[in-house]
């Protein structure tokens, strides 16, 4: 989590420095008072903004410079480095910036500004706005950055569930394993979405959607009309087969991460079902809480569809040595009030039992309305569904990647949000009667996953691979493995490499990464 604790290091930056101990492209972390500042000249101008992403607080120091913005080394936020304003989710707030002076052979820094705040609008009910559909991190972030580009017309998120938009890769990792307060989980503080003017409506599903007449009702039976709409519902666990009410505890919604909780407190064992990342993160978080764990796969390792061999082993590996069980290779056949029963008939005590098995689009909505959808909504590559004005994005939308030439649909927390930012945009736009300059989706999937005190970097998409080249040493926990069909790189994963992984998302905006 945020390092904003630590006292900051490097020199005073308002005493100054020598401006030969900045050449070009170097990066200098330093300090203003008790502030970490970062210093850095690009293109023969030095820049001075805040050392600390706002997203975890992750080092901006051993981060990346891309055309004016700094991308942060652990989870690719990106903020302008003239402005500070957050460029690229999943950071929802700017940093700092300081005034700079280079004269007389020194540079010093002063004059802090804050980066520029989400507007605030009225949102005004007389004309039809954008509507939201869905209040995970494809809608969330399309209603901030509605307003960010300017909109001040009216924009309502519709979410089903009783919260308001919360940070759901937490739920399986520091939230569930005791160390995030549950203050730390929502995205924003409660009176932000009427000050910046968003109709939160929580509690409330979207019950029909008419393209034609521009309306949704919800199932409270009032309705709301739209010039442009966006379907963010996300997706929704895979639950076991078996009679409803049976004792499994399932991990997709924040009420979801309470309840594990809430049971962890009097289980001394666990059986996890699935070695996916949420099943591997749960057992992590279990582990920390002083939990037994097992984990039951059909596979012959974890996450080997989606890493590799490699990289399953290392994973397998790392799990054991912090004491959790695999049983791999097996299924279940029953699951009793203290016990699970294996395919083999085995027998394993469990006085918790979770479940993540994978999770299957929410697209019922869609369907009625008679949209296409084929294993997700399909959109173009502007994020647009079927019917014009309609948009989709997140977990629950099947797209064109530009790179793999193929329909896609992955389900990334920060490919979300990059879509809901990409697709509010694109409706500003159709609202405004711009079309013609909407902006085609193609940025690189990337996603994290946490395991101790390790995490796993993954930048592109590699459904299939010819070879799997690593780079290091992955029993050490510093590698590359890059994912290489036909002479191409589809992706990377790093452990322990931040910047590679940050180089990589780089190249391949720019175009085919050829393999040796």
């Amino acid at each position: 989590m945020s390092s904003d604790s630590d006292p900051p290091s490097g020199p005073d930056l308002r005493a100054g420095i020598a401006a030969a101990d900045l050449p070009e492209g170097a990066m200098l972390a330093g300090h203003v008072g008790d502030e970490a500042v970062l210093l850095t000249r690009q293109g023969g101008e030095i820049f001075a903004v805040g050392a600390r992403c706002a997203h975890y607080g992750g080092p901006l120091a051993e981060g990346l410079v891309v055309g004016g913005a700094i991308r942060c080394p652990w989870h690719h936020a990106e903020f302008d480095l003239r402005t500070g304003a957050v460029r690229r989710p999943p950071a929802c707030d700017g940093i700092p910036c300081w005034d700079v002076l280079e004269q007389r052979g020194r540079v010093t820094v002063a004059g802090r500004r804050e980066p520029p705040p989400v507007p605030a609008a009225q949102g005004s009910a007389e004309r039809p706005g954008v509507v939201i559909v869905g209040g995970g991190a494809s809608g969330h972030y399309a209603a901030e950055t509605l307003r960010r580009e300017g909109f001040d017309g009216a924009v309502t998120i519709v979410e089903a569930g009783p919260d308001a938009p919360y940070d759901r890769p937490n739920l399986s990792k520091d939230y569930l394993a005791g160390t995030a307060e549950e203050a730390w989980i929502p995205l924003r503080p409660e009176p932000f979405y009427a000050e910046q003017g968003i109709e939160l409506i929580r509690g409330t599903a979207a019950a029909a959607l008419d393209p034609a007449a521009r309306r949704l009702r919800l199932s409270d039976g009032s309705t709301r009309e739209f010039a442009a709409l966006l379907i963010a519902t996300g997706a929704e666990p895979v639950r076991l087969p078996g009679e409803p009410g049976q004792r499994v505890y399932l991990l997709r919604t924040l009420a979801d991460s309470r309840a594990i909780i809430a049971a962890a407190g009097s289980a001394r064992r666990a059986v996890v079902i699935g070695a996916s990342f949420i099943g591997l993160e749960v057992a992590a978080s279990l582990r920390a809480r002083g939990i037994e764990v097992t984990i039951v796969a059909p596979g012959a390792r974890p996450l080997e569809k989606v890493l590799g061999p490699e990289i399953g082993d290392m994973v397998r590996a790392l799990h054991e040595a912090h004491g959790v069980a695999f049983e791999l290779g097996r299924t279940t056949r029953s699951i009793g009030r203290e016990t699970v029963t294996l395919d083999d008939g085995r027998v394993l005590d469990a006085d918790l039992v979770v479940a993540g098995i994978g999770v299957r689009p929410v697209t019922a909505l869609a369907e009625a309305a008679k949209l296409t959808v084929d294993r997700g909504i399909v959109v173009d590559r502007f994020l647009e569904t079927s019917a014009p004005g309609i948009y989709a994005a997140g977990d629950v939308a099947r797209w064109p990647d530009p790179r793999s030439n193929e329909l896609v649909r992955i389900e990334h927390w920060v490919l979300a949000q990059r879509q809901g930012q990409a697709a509010a945009r694109n409706m500003l736009r159709d609202v405004a009667g711009r079309r013609s300059e909407r902006q085609a989706f193609d940025a690189v999937p990337f996603f994290w996953s946490r395991h101790y005190d390790i995490a796993i970097d993954y930048s592109g998409y590699a459904p299939r691979w010819d070879d799997a080249v690593v780079s290091g040493d992955l029993a050490a926990h510093d590698a590359t493995v890059s994912y290489v069909a036909n002479g191409r790189v589809l992706a990377v994963a790093t452990i322990g490499r931040d910047l590679d992984n940050l180089r990589t998302e780089a190249a391949m905006e720019r175009g085919v990464i050829h393999a040796g």
